[in-house]
């Protein structure tokens, strides 16, 4: 979960608790060669029979004051639905929740910085409570807004992202795309993880990326975005950056025999399709519906 991370200011911010601050890194001066920046995402391809996809930019994308997020709706969300917001459970604006803490119904009036399709920033949008967060099997936060999709829509055009309802599949080309950052990685998912290990956390079938999407301190949260659909099937949290071992900041993969892993300069993302069956009329959490699997608090 490095990905908002910066180790210098760890024992800063949370010292004695056994996990880094949610801060994003300074910005450097240039991207990384497989991104794609804010000038360029809207660039036509070079490719003149390039496959016909889904096209892939910032809009419905957020910054957070220390992380990336998205405005998403599932797949039956209505527009006069109360917007929902989706992060990392270790953006979270109180700190990290516990192994085993599953947090619902939180008041908050956190902020999110609403970005176009260009990345600029076009609104500032409100939470009015957090509708679920952990960082348990999963590290996903999802808030609750202020605003109401048609609201947001008519006001700056800009559509929500949709939960795609299904298990994401090896070899999909995806996006990971950064409201932080406002920066745009390409790659493909590698592969599924039976649990990724970090520090006292552990999370289940989580995708492994293939090595072009390098992404960065404060890209947690950002969507992974299925090219060809434009669909969400996952969400962006963390990665192991010295080739340690299940360590914070370095992720270890654990398979189900036991066996560990250590992929040094590779990152990963929490599945959010899961996520779908648990939100029903009105865009109201509730874990008991049939098909939800989320942690219970």
């Amino acid at each position: 979960m490095r990905k908002p991370l910066v180790a210098a200011l760890f024992a800063l911010v949370i010292a004695g608790a056994g996990v880094a601050p949610a801060v994003a890194a300074p910005a450097p001066e240039t991207a990384p060669a497989e991104t794609v920046t804010a000038e360029t995402a809207a660039a036509p391809a070079e490719t003149a029979a390039a496959p016909v996809i889904q096209a892939v930019d910032f809009a419905g994308t957020v910054s957070l004051s220390n992380c990336s997020g998205s405005v998403i709706r599932m797949p039956a969300s209505e527009a006069d639905d109360p917007a929902l917001v989706l992060s990392n459970g270790h953006c979270l604006e109180t700190g990290f929740p516990e192994p085993g803490e599953v947090i619902v119904d939180q008041a908050s009036t956190r902020t999110f910085g609403l970005l176009n399709s260009a990345g600029t920033r076009v609104a500032t949008l409100r939470a009015s409570k957090v509708a679920y967060a952990t960082m348990t099997d999963t590290d996903v936060t999802i808030y609750q807004l202020t605003s109401t999709y048609a609201q947001i829509q008519s006001a700056y055009g800009i559509s929500a992202l949709t939960l795609q309802d299904t298990h994401p599949v090896a070899g999909t080309a995806i996006k990971v795309v950064s409201g932080y950052w406002k920066r745009i990685y390409t790659c493909a998912i590698d592969g599924f993880v039976y649990r990724v290990k970090e520090g006292d956390w552990t999370w289940k079938d989580s995708v492994r990326y293939t090595s072009a999407c390098n992404t960065i301190g404060g890209t947690s949260g950002s969507p992974v975005i299925d090219n060809a659909t434009g669909k969400v099937v996952a969400v962006n949290n963390t990665g192991n950056e010295d080739g340690a071992t299940c360590t914070l900041n370095n992720p270890c993969e654990v398979d189900a025999s036991g066996n560990v892993t250590v992929r040094q300069g590779i990152n990963y993302a929490q599945e959010t399709y899961q996520i779908v069956p648990c939100f029903g009329l009105d865009n109201k959490l509730d874990l008991s519906r049939t098909g939800c699997t989320l942690p219970q608090p």
